[in-house]
């Protein structure tokens, strides 16, 4: 039929999303904020700069990024949460996304400052994240990866999702 694979083949993982939720625990001092309690693009663009291992600053230019980000029509501050250290700087990140109408969250992306990593950061902020989707209606959660950080969330792939197209005859 003319159909070629585009791309990868990325996989998806699902959660179901439990009721009751249970406890999320941070270090002592640290805390958990949703981007509508306070929203400093500068310091989201870095956190993201930095937890995906860009370096050490983010150039000046990346907030522009980030603000096209958050220009998507279902963005939503509140259910993209950081978890904040005690000097205010972000040490963890995660974007989150609900679809009402399914009642799915979808997680996308989750990232730690590689100074703040395996203190649980990035497990607190997904699970928030989840949490609130949960509270708002969803019933699982998706995201496009099969890595060991989300499997260990209780995230499990399900299926491989890929792209396919053709070249149509003009």
């Amino acid at each position: 039929m003319g159909y070629r694979m585009e791309g990868g083949c990325e996989p998806m993982s699902c959660s179901a999303i439990p009721d009751p939720f249970p406890s999320i625990a941070l270090p002592v001092g640290f805390s958990l904020r949703s981007l509508a309690d306070e929203n400093d693009l500068r310091k989201v663009d870095r956190i993201l700069w930095r937890g995906f291992n860009h370096g050490d600053e983010p150039p000046e230019d990346g907030i522009r990024d980030r603000e096209f980000m958050q220009s998507a029509p279902n963005f939503r501050k509140d259910l993209n949460i950081v978890v904040e250290a005690p000097d205010g700087n972000l040490t963890a990140y995660c974007g989150m996304w609900y679809e009402p109408v399914h009642a799915v969250a979808y997680v996308e992306p989750v990232a730690t400052d590689p100074e703040y990593r395996r203190m649980g950061l990035g497990r607190a902020a997904g699970r928030e994240g989840v949490r609130r989707c949960g509270a708002l209606g969803a019933r699982v959660a998706w995201v496009g990866s099969a890595v060991p950080f989300y499997l260990s969330l209780g995230f499990r792939q399900v299926h491989n999702c890929s792209v396919w197209g053709r070249q149509w005859a003009e």
